[in-house]
Order: C-alpha cells, then sequence, then structure tokens
C-alpha cells in the first residue's frame, strides 16, 4: 500500500463500478458535477478539468498507461482495464470486498491498518467523487456554520466505515443523517401521503469544514471552498466546539414517531424492527462508537 494506491481505493469506495470479463477487468469511476457552477459561479466541470491533471499523476504510474478521461457537463468519467491475474487488480478488488457496485463494497480491514496518511489520502479520494462543500451546507441555519457533506448511496456499513476511519485521524463526524424511515420521514408526513419509500435517500456524513482541512479535495474548486468555508467557520465557532465526537457531548434526542417502514426488508438486520429517536443510536448500533 501507498497513498497513491489508498487514494485510488478511496476513489472507487465513493463513486466506482467493476465490470470483470474472464481475462480482464475494467474499472470505471464518475466526478459528478453536483452544481453546474459553485458558490462563486466558476463553471464546476472546467474546474474538475483542470483538477484531472494531478490525478492523472497519482493513477497512470499504478496502471500503466495514460488514463482516458470523457466529460460532460453532469459528470467527468474515466475507466482503466487491466489482465485479472495482474497484482494490481487483484489487490483493488480485494481491498473494496471483490464487489462489483460502490453501493456494496466494503472496506477490507487492512485499509484500518494503513498509516495515517494512507488514511488521509483514501478519504480524499473518497471525498474528491461524493464529497460536497457549499454555502447551504451550514448547521442549523446558523451563519459561518459550514459544513463538508460526505453523501453515501444505499451503503450501509461504508457510512460507518467512512466515519470510523475519521476517528482514526481524530476526525469528529458532526452528525449522521442516514436514510432511514426514522430521519428521513421522522413525522409520517410523506408515509401518509402515500410515498411510503420517501425515506429510502442517500446516507450523509456531515463533518465541520475546519474538521476536514487535514484530509482536503485534489479538486480543486471544492478545496478552494474548503479553505474559504473552513476559515468563515472559525469566526463563528471555537476550536472546542467543533472538535467533539458525539459520545463527548451531551445526549440530545427528540421523540420520533413510530414509523411503519422500519421493518423495511431493505434495512440492515442488526437495526430491522427497531426504532431510533437519535442518529447517535443507530451510528452506535452500526458500530461507530468510542
Amino acid at each position: 500500500m501507498n497513498t497513491q494506491m489508498a487514494y485510488l481505493i478511496g476513489m472507487i469506495l465513493g463513486n466506482g463500478e467493476v465490470h470483470k470479463n474472464n481475462d480482464t477487468t475494467t474499472i470505471s469511476i464518475e466526478i459528478p458535477h453536483k452544481n453546474l457552477m459553485d458558490d462563486e459561479g466558476r463553471e464546476v466541470s472546467i474546474y474538475v478539468k483542470s483538477s484531472l491533471v494531478d490525478i492523472r499523476n497519482i493513477i497512470e504510474p499504478l496502471i500503466g498507461y495514460k488514463l482516458p478521461i470523457s466529460e460532460n457537463k453532469r459528470a467527468t468519467s474515466f475507466s482503466f482495464t487491466m489482465q485479472n491475474e495482474e497484482y494490481t487488480m487483484r489487490e483493488i478488488l480485494r481491498f473494496i470486498g471483490d464487489k462489483k457496485h460502490h453501493s456494496s463494497m466494503v472496506m477490507n480491514q487492512e485499509l484500518f491498518s494503513m498509516t495515517n496518511e494512507e488514511k488521509q489520502a483514501l478519504l480524499r479520494g473518497l471525498a474528491d467523487v461524493t464529497g460536497y462543500i457549499r454555502k447551504t451546507n451550514i448547521a442549523y441555519g446558523q451563519e459561518g456554520q459550514h459544513r463538508v457533506y460526505i453523501e453515501v448511496p444505499g451503503n450501509w456499513q461504508m457510512v460507518i466505515d467512512i466515519a470510523n476511519m475519521l476517528k482514526d485521524l481524530n476526525i469528529p463526524v458532526q452528525t449522521i443523517d442516514f436514510g432511514h424511515p426514522n430521519f428521513r420521514d421522522s413525522n409520517l408526513k410523506k408515509y401518509n401521503a402515500g410515498k411510503p419509500l420517501y425515506w429510502k435517500k442517500e446516507h450523509q456524513l456531515k463533518i465541520w469544514a475546519n474538521e476536514f482541512l487535514p484530509i482536503g479535495f485534489n479538486i480543486s474548486h471544492k478545496q478552494k471552498s474548503l479553505e474559504k468555508y473552513a476559515q468563515e467557520l472559525t469566526l463563528h465557532l471555537t476550536k472546542e466546539q467543533t472538535h467533539q465526537f458525539y459520545w463527548e457531548k451531551a445526549a440530545k434526542t427528540r421523540i420520533k414517531l413510530h414509523h411503519p417502514m422500519e421493518n423495511d426488508a431493505s434495512l440492515p438486520e442488526k437495526i430491522r424492527g427497531k426504532h431510533y429517536n437519535s442518529w447517535t443510536e443507530l451510528a452506535k448500533d452500526l458500530g461507530y462508537y468510542k
């Protein structure tokens, strides 16, 4: 393992797909342009394109050839193909649990034994493809309380793996907005309106901007926004206020209505049928705790 491989693994875990044939395997990765323009009116696709030089310098030595890239207004995509028996490909597949889609990939436990620098690189790769920082990502509507969002579609274990790797680096998660009926439809408004599956949304890990600086982004417009908003945040919150894990803070619980979909078959077995009044209760059951 090295930082280059860790970064690539992070990108695959964040938004990768695997297509395996008898002799070769192709891995494709997409960098979404969440918004066409950033908060400063800069065209996102142009900034992603300018960042590809650094990304190519990381990935191309691993795959042994020039990385083919395609782009449109909504996303920048690239893929690479290697022989199945090549060591690099076998290691990549092992590190992602030999899964085909990021929605089902898991971090091999060996990744938690990497150096801190390698863990930072993995999380940076993941954040480049599924992390966002925008002016609207503020907490509780309060001025300056900026956060990074890491969005994880459908993959419950990945949420906890990311949270625990951040914990290894002494970076607390401010909150996790789980795609769970107790949190995405807590008052049953959508359920009663005939939308029983409304709650099935992506999970969102939210981290204070200043706490995320040790990870950062290789995508230039994201990094510029991170640095700007982290600086703004320090005018409103102290380090003592942002550097707190949930188990170090007073518990805040708001009683939620029981939701008929708490037994949905798509929920992990260990939490299926359980009712949660706080995201921290759910996170603890899934494995994110002191």
